[in-house]
C-alpha cells in the first residue's frame, strides 16, 4: 500500500486515553477502540501499566498459581473487567479459565520478552493485518505504549496486528485461527490472487535476505559492499510495501554499522538520522532506541566499529546537496553508477528488440493477440544486467537499449532458483521473449517472467548482442 502523507504535526505527548478514543461496537467485530478525532501519524495512543505480569517459560501449574494470587489482590472492577475478556480456549474449572484468558490477551511486558502481562486498554483494540497502530514496551516508564503509525481518521477503528509483518497470507491465516479462533477478511487477506501473491513474494524477499545476513554476520569485514547490497534489498521491499516496521529501522541500523565500520561517516550518520526518524514515529521520541539512533547520528564516530577500516572515510558533513532523488539513493548505498550502453558497430533495426517503453502492458487489449496474422510476431526484451537486487526470489535489475532501468522479477514455478549458476553477472546481456509490461501494486512497473523457456543469458554486453538480428515464429 502506498503510505499517506501526513499534514499534521506528529506529537509523542502522553495524552489521556479519553482524549483520542471511545470504546464500541464494530460491525462483525463486537467492540473495538474508535479514534474520536483525528490522530496524527507518530501520536502516542496510549501509556497503561500492567494488570497482571507473567515471567515466560514457566510450567502450567505455575502460571495458573501466579495469575489466581495476582486476581485475589485485583479489586472487583478489575477482577470483573478480566474475566469479561475474551477466551480462545477451552476450561474446565476457574483456574483453566484464567489461564486461558491470560494467554488469549496477554502482551510483552519488557524490551526482551522474558514476560508478559495484561493490560485493560489495550487488550481491547481489535486486530488488522494492516493496523494502523503499533504497541511496544517502554522500560523507561514501565508502561505498555500505543502509537498511530499512519493517520488515523475520526470514526476510525484503531487497530495493531496479532500477527509478525513478515508472516505471508496463508500462514497468518493459519495462526489466527489457531490462537485466536478466528477468520480474517481484512483488505490485505482479501487482496486479489495475484496481488496477494505479489505482497508475500515481497515478505519472502525480505526474510530470505535477512537470512542471508545473519549466516554471514562477520562477512560484512570482507566485503561490506555486498554486505550493503544485502541490506539495500530488504530496504528497497519495506519502502515498496509502504509500511515502517521495526525490522525497517533496525536494517537501516546494520547499514549504518557497516559504513561507520569502514570509516564512512557521511552516509553512516545519514542512515542512523533515517532509523531515528522511524523509531519517532514507531515508539516515540523517548524510548532508548530512539534516543540511540539519535546519538549515533550526531556523532557516528562514538560507534565501537568505527576505524575498522578507513577505506570509504567521509567526514559527517560530506552529504551532497542537490542531486536527484535515485542519484542520491546511489550515493548513500554506495551503488555503481549505470553507464550508458556503447552504441552497437553495426546498425539494428529498432523492430528487432524491444525496450520497456515498448512492451505492451500486461493489462493492455494487444497484449498477447496476434491480431488475427496467420503468423504472430514476437517482441525480445534485450537489456544489460546490471545487478542483482535480489538473490531469492530472483529479481535482475537491467539497463534496456534505451539505457533505462527497470527490474525483471521472477515469478517462475522455483522463483528463479531452476536457473543455478547460469551467470546473472552484470555486464551481461538478457534477452526476454515476449515480455510485457506488469504493474505491480507493490512497487514501480517492471517485467513479471514466469516461463524459465522465455529467457536467454548472454555472456557479453548488450551493444554486441544488438548485432544478433531478431526473432520470428
Amino acid at each position: 500500500m502506498t503510505q499517506r502523507k501526513s499534514k499534521r504535526t506528529s506529537t509523542t505527548k502522553c495524552p489521556t486515553t479519553k482524549n483520542w478514543f471511545v470504546w464500541q461496537d464494530i460491525p462483525g467485530k463486537g467492540k473495538g477502540l474508535v479514534a474520536t478525532k483525528n490522530i496524527p501519524r507518530g501520536t502516542r495512543i496510549l501509556s497503561e501499566k500492567a494488570l497482571i505480569t507473567m515471567p515466560t517459560g514457566r510450567t502450567i501449574e505455575e502460571r495458573r498459581r501466579l495469575i489466581c494470587q495476582q486476581l485475589d489482590g485485583l479489586n472487583k472492577e478489575q477482577r470483573n473487567a478480566f474475566i469479561s475478556m475474551h477466551n480462545a480456549y477451552g476450561f474446565d474449572d476457574a483456574a483453566e479459565q484464567y489461564l486461558g484468558i491470560y494467554q488469549t490477551n496477554c502482551l510483552p511486558a519488557e524490551e526482551i520478552p522474558d514476560k508478559t502481562a495484561i493490560f485493560l486498554e489495550a487488550r481491547r483494540i481489535n486486530h488488522d493485518c494492516e493496523n494502523n497502530a503499533l504497541h511496544h514496551w517502554n522500560d523507561k516508564f514501565k508502561r505498555h505504549m500505543v502509537h498511530a503509525i499512519r493517520d488515523i481518521d475520526a470514526g476510525e477503528e484503531i487497530t495493531l496486528t496479532y500477527v509478525a509483518f513478515l508472516d505471508g497470507r496463508e500462514t497468518r491465516q493459519e495462526k489466527l485461527k489457531e490462537f485466536f479462533s478466528f477468520t480474517c477478511v481484512c483488505r490485505l487477506c482479501s487482496l486479489p490472487k495475484d496481488q496477494s501473491q505479489e505482497r508475500d513474494r515481497k515478505l519472502e524477499q525480505i526474510s530470505r535476505t535477512n537470512e542471508l545476513f545473519k549466516a554471514n554476520i562477520l562477512y560484512f569485514m570482507v566485503s561490506p559492499l555486498t554486505t550493503l547490497g544485502y541490506l539495500y534489498t530488504k530496504i528497497r521491499c519495506y519502502n515498496e510495501l509502504g509500511r515502517e516496521q521495526y525490522g525497517h529501522a533496525q536494517t537501516l541500523e546494520e547499514a549504518s554499522a557497516v559504513l561507520i565500520a569502514q570509516g564512512d561517516l557521511a552516509r553512516g550518520g545519514f542512515l542512523a538520522q533515517k532509523a531515528a526518524s522511524i523509531c519517532k514515529i514507531l515508539i516515540g521520541n523517548d524510548h532508548q532506541l530512539t534516543e540511540g539512533h539519535l546519538a549515533m547520528a550526531r556523532d557516528p564516530s562514538r560507534h565501537p566499529l568505527y576505524g575498522f577500516s578507513m577505506k570509504w572515510k567521509t567526514a559527517v558533513e560530506e552529504v551532497p546537496q542537490g542531486l536527484e532523488s535515485d542519484d542520491f539513493e546511489d550515493w548513500l548505498w554506495r551503488r555503481p553508477k549505470a553507464e550508458c550502453l556503447a552504441q552497437p558497430t553495426r546498425p539494428f533495426s529498432q523492430s528487432n528488440f524491444s525496450g520497456f517503453v515498448d512492451l505492451l502492458s500486461k493489462n493492455s487489449i494487444d497484449a498477447g493477440v496476434s491480431g488475427g496474422c496467420s503468423k504472430a510476431r514476437h517482441s525480445c526484451f534485450l537489456g544489460e544486467i546490471f545487478a542483482m537486487t535480489c538473490q531469492d526470489p530472483l529479481d535482475l535489475e537491467v539497463k534496456d537499449i534505451h539505457n533505462k532501468k527497470t527490474t525483471i522479477h521472477f515469478y517462475t514455478k522455483d522463483q528463479g532458483r531452476e536457473f543455478g549458476d547460469i551467470g546473472f553477472q552484470a555486464g551481461y546481456t538478457i534477452a526476454v521473449l515476449d515480455a510485457s509490461r506488469y504493474d505491480f501494486k507493490f512497487g514501480p512497473p517492471g517485467i513479471r517472467h514466469v516461463d524459465p523457456r522465455m529467457i536467454k543469458v548472454i555472456a557479453c554486453s548488450a551493444p554486441t548482442s544488438f548485432c544478433l538480428g531478431h526473432y520470428n515464429a
